[in-house]
């Protein structure tokens, strides 16, 4: 059986710690904070070069929600042709209706696109705030999506646990099921065995010290609290534990084999 191990990253350093943690697959973002927007061209591309494990990139361009306007798709598109032919292993997208409900016709020509270059199309977890999950998911299984990142529609997957349970036993063979948001240590082995997901998505961060954030006048500070002089990374040490925990599970059975 096999477990998946996403660790989503926002740098080159990211990847590389991801990497050497044992990670199976990274998403790659900018701008985490913002629950991740598209890398830069220059950060994917350094990040191809050195990694052996598969990429996803964020198709999002900016904070917020998810539907957009035809600016805003037109910038997504052309990132992701220019991705694609950079090499990018998947896109991670996500078209909305006002109405909360999948756009089905830009998800379909993502979808499209994206197999067109053998790469894979994740729907990621703007799927959390449509208004019925399964609805969405079917909708996302006829427009050829692969895989879906989703909390249960909660704010972490340990709350959204027995709808990600529910969308693995009813649909797993249909489309892959990623559980994440808050996936840490503490609580990635009991998850899967709610679940019984195969894949977990997880950032694994730790906090690195930056003395120029801030000054007696201005700040540029984006957290809070004893961090809110450092700017948020991998931490390696994190992500290798969490690796060794769903190995573990493996080797014991735990959870399901993917879709």
């Amino acid at each position: 059986m096999a477990l998946t191990v996403e660790i989503c990253a926002g740098s080159l350093a990211d990847c590389l710690a991801a990497e050497r943690a044992g990670a199976d697959r990274v998403e790659l973002n900018s701008a985490i904070w913002l629950g991740g927007l598209t890398p830069s061209m220059g950060t994917f591309r350094l990040a191809k070069e050195a990694l052996s494990i598969p990429i996803v990139c964020m198709l999002r361009p900016r904070g917020a929600g998810f539907y957009y306007s035809e600016e805003e798709r037109d910038t997504m598109f052309a990132d992701a042709r220019g991705l694609l032919t950079a090499g990018a292993d998947g896109l991670a997208f996500g078209f909305l209706r006002s109405d909360g409900c999948v756009d089905e016709q830009a998800t379909r020509q993502m979808a499209g696109l994206a197999h067109a270059a053998g790469a894979e199309a994740v729907f990621h977890r703007a799927f959390d705030v449509t208004p019925d999950a399964f609805a969405a998911a079917e909708a996302l299984i006829g427009c050829g999506v692969d895989r879906v990142l989703t909390s249960g529609q909660r704010a972490t997957a340990h709350e959204g646990a027995p709808l990600i349970r529910e969308l693995q036993q009813r649909l797993g063979e249909r489309i892959q099921i990623l559980a994440g948001s808050g996936i840490d240590v503490r609580n990635v082995t009991a998850l899967v065995g709610e679940t019984g997901v195969a894949q977990v998505h997880a950032s694994c961060r730790g906090y690195m010290s930056d003395p120029t954030t801030r000054s007696e006048h201005v700040s540029y500070a984006y957290l809070d609290g004893p961090n809110d002089t450092c700017h948020d990374g991998v931490d390696e040490g994190l992500a290798r534990k969490l690796v060794n925990l769903v190995g573990t599970c493996c080797r014991q059975g735990v959870g399901a084999s993917e879709a």
